[in-house]
C-alpha cells in the first residue's frame, strides 16, 4: 500500500460522482460505464484501507441489500436504473453506518431538489410531471459522506 493511493482513489470517486451528477442533470441518464468504474474501484479502496476479508464481505453484502431495495423503487417507476446502479456502486465504498448516513443525506438533498422542481413546475403552470435528476442528490450525498471524516478532523 502506498500512502498516496487513498487520496487518489478518493479524488477519483469524487470526480466520478461529480461527472455522473452533471450528466444526470443534463440528460437524466447516468452512463453505465461511470457506475461500473465506481463499483470496480471499490475493492482497490478496501485494499488501500486495509480492510479484512470479513469487512470487505460485509460492505459488499450491505451494498447488495441497498441495491436490491432500490431495484424495487426502479420497478415501481420511482427511480431510474442509472440512479439505482449508482447507489449500489457507491455503497460498496462505505461501511454500513456510512451507507445509512449517505442514504439519509441523499433523501434530504433529493427532497430539496424535488421541491425546487415542483415549485418551478407550478410557477410555469406546467402539467408535465417533472423528471428529477436524482443522480445529483446521490453524488452530493456521496461527496459529503466521503468528506465528513476529513472535515471533522480539521482544526
Amino acid at each position: 500500500m502506498t500512502p498516496i493511493l487513498i487520496p487518489c482513489l478518493a479524488v477519483a470517486l469524487v470526480l466520478l460522482l461529480l461527472f455522473a451528477g452533471i450528466e444526470d442533470a443534463r440528460t437524466r441518464e447516468i452512463a453505465n460505464a461511470k457506475n461500473l468504474v465506481i463499483a470496480l474501484l471499490a475493492p482497490l479502496w478496501w485494499w488501500a484501507l486495509g480492510l479484512t476479508p470479513w469487512d470487505m464481505g460485509l460492505q459488499a453484502l450491505v451494498a447488495l441489500i441497498v441495491f436490491a431495495l432500490f431495484v424495487g423503487a426502479f420497478a415501481l417507476g420511482q427511480m431510474g436504473g442509472g440512479d439505482v446502479k449508482m447507489i449500489g456502486a457507491l455503497a460498496l465504498w462505505l461501511p454500513p453506518g456510512a451507507v445509512l448516513s449517505m442514504l439519509l443525506v441523499m433523501s434530504i438533498v433529493g427532497g430539496a431538489i424535488t421541491l425546487v422542481f415542483v415549485i418551478d413546475r407550478r410557477r410555469r403552470r406546467s402539467a408535465a410531471v417533472p423528471e428529477i435528476p436524482y443522480g445529483v442528490a446521490i453524488a452530493i450525498a456521496g461527496m459529503l459522506i466521503l468528506a465528513n471524516p476529513i472535515l471533522t478532523t480539521l482544526g
